[in-house]
């Protein structure tokens, strides 16, 4: 049977399509539910179901216990579950369904690993040496536009030179779930994005994209991820990449304001849980100048 012909396949396009431009979820969101779904869907058809009647909540724990036995990590089969829910949640309201198979399905704990994060040293080295030609211009003008506002590299795609406002001193970015905000831009991000629009006039470029690339269409996430990784190995340190430096704009500004409310407007973060983390890390890093400070922090410590 053709994936296309199984019962499940028209209703998850009506559910991708409803979650896509009803609820105004990102383009990735929704690619990941979707993949989840035609995962689920492929389960459902190589174990002989045929109907809404037949998926129990046997069937959807046997669906995680296969996923769990194809190495799928914790976070990930969490999404997956998540997926699922909001899926049959939709079917539910839709009359095709009377209870959903996974309302009483927990999501597996999954680890909670703390970001990688730049030290200003760190960000400094990374950007001090002297562009020599368009695409260094460039990627120094990325850079500094994602540390010195906190951006998502596919808000950076996303962003056109018309977003600016007020001379330049603000950006409009387009986040996650299509939701719009004001972010602030550094004066070194102001400087090095100014020079990189002079550069970008010369490829006589119709695209409204802020950062183009060499051919003048709107640079991908990729190649910002490729680029700022090998600028971070020409500059003598290990592989950056875009969401490191995310990370560490929200870390230095904590450490140095402590408002966890405010960071989480500039992230684009709907919940302030979400923001969170970085109190975290910020006391980690309290951690680590008492046991280095501190005379009676560590057995080492005590014992000189």
């Amino acid at each position: 049977m053709n994936k296309k012909s199984f019962f499940l396949f028209p209703i998850i396009t009506d559910y991708i399509d409803y979650i896509k431009n009803i609820r105004g979820l990102s383009n990735n969101t929704t690619k990941s539910y979707e993949r989840d779904l035609l995962k689920f869907s492929n389960f459902l058809q190589s174990t002989g179901i045929t109907n809404f009647q037949f998926i129990t909540e046997d069937i959807c724990s046997s669906w995680i216990a296969d996923l769990f036995q194809k190495n799928v990590s914790p976070r990930s089969i969490q999404r997956h579950i998540s997926s699922a829910k909001g899926f049959f949640s939709y079917v539910k309201k839709n009359g095709l369904i009377d209870n959903s198979p996974f309302e009483l399905i927990a999501s597996p704990k999954a680890p909670n690993y703390l970001p990688n994060v730049l030290s200003p040293e760190d960000v400094e080295q990374l950007l001090s040496f002297k562009p020599k030609n368009t695409q260094e211009i460039r990627d120094i003008a990325i850079v500094e536009l994602i540390y010195s506002s906190g951006l998502r590299v596919s808000e950076v795609v996303s962003s056109n030179t018309n977003d600016f406002e007020e001379n330049k001193d603000f950006l409009r970015v387009l986040g996650k779930g299509s939701k719009t905000r004001l972010v602030p831009v550094g004066r070194f991000a102001k400087a090095a994005i100014a020079r990189w629009l002079l550069e970008r006039n010369k490829l006589h470029t119709k695209d409204e994209s802020l950062f183009v690339n060499l051919r003048g269409g709107r640079i991908s996430s990729r190649s910002i991820q490729e680029r700022i990784k090998k600028l971070a190995l020409i500059q003598g340190l290990p592989p950056i990449n875009p969401h490191m430096l995310r990370h560490s704009f929200a870390t230095h500004l904590l450490e140095s304001s402590g408002d966890l409310r405010s960071i989480q407007e500039l992230l684009g973060h709907s919940s302030l849980s979400t923001t969170q983390i970085y109190t975290r890390l910020d006391y980690q890093h309290l951690i680590k100048v008492y046991e280095k400070s501190h005379p009676r922090a560590t057995k080492e410590n005590a014992q000189n």
